[in-house]
């Protein structure tokens, strides 16, 4: 590594620290020539996942796509920021935990719906109406059956 400053490549490591979600080790340098101390961050670095949408295309993963539409079916619902993170940390664990390089946007939706369906009944029933695209009211009302049948369990 080149000192930002001088372009050394002799320096020495003064603090390590790994940050708070545990995924990124912050390290305090200083340069041995100009004797400048700087800061850098070391991650792994995750496999591209590349996500088959329902016509064939292939586009790159985006976790903010999880998180947008998670967001949307929250709504309105007493539901925290830090707990839709969870559970798009969660997702993203899961979908790289697979260990392809490809995964389809069903399986995705299935993840989602799983989370939201242990979180908001409310908001897993808004993802669903969009995520199933029902048909009819009929349909609509069957998802709810379910779900009120399960819960009296």
């Amino acid at each position: 590594m080149k000192c930002p400053y001088c372009g050394s490549f002799r320096h020495k490591v003064l603090d390590s620290r790994v940050t708070k979600d545990g995924l990124v080790i912050r390290r305090r340098r200083e340069c041995e020539d100009c004797k400048r101390r700087f800061t850098t961050y070391e991650y792994v670095e995750k496999t591209p996942i590349y996500v088959i949408k329902s016509d064939g295309r292939r586009e790159p993963f985006q976790r903010e796509k999880i998180k947008a539409g998670i967001e949307i079916a929250c709504k309105k619902r007493p539901v925290s920021i830090e707990k839709i993170d969870e559970i798009v940390a969660k997702i993203e664990e899961k979908i790289y935990s697979l260990g392809e390089k490809e995964i389809q946007t069903k399986f995705i939706g299935e993840f989602v719906m799983e989370e939201l369906y242990k979180l908001d009944e409310v908001a897993y029933v808004r993802f669903a109406s969009v995520y199933k695209r029902f048909k009819d009211t009929e349909e609509f009302m069957k998802e709810l059956e379910k779900l009120s049948k399960e819960k009296t369990k």
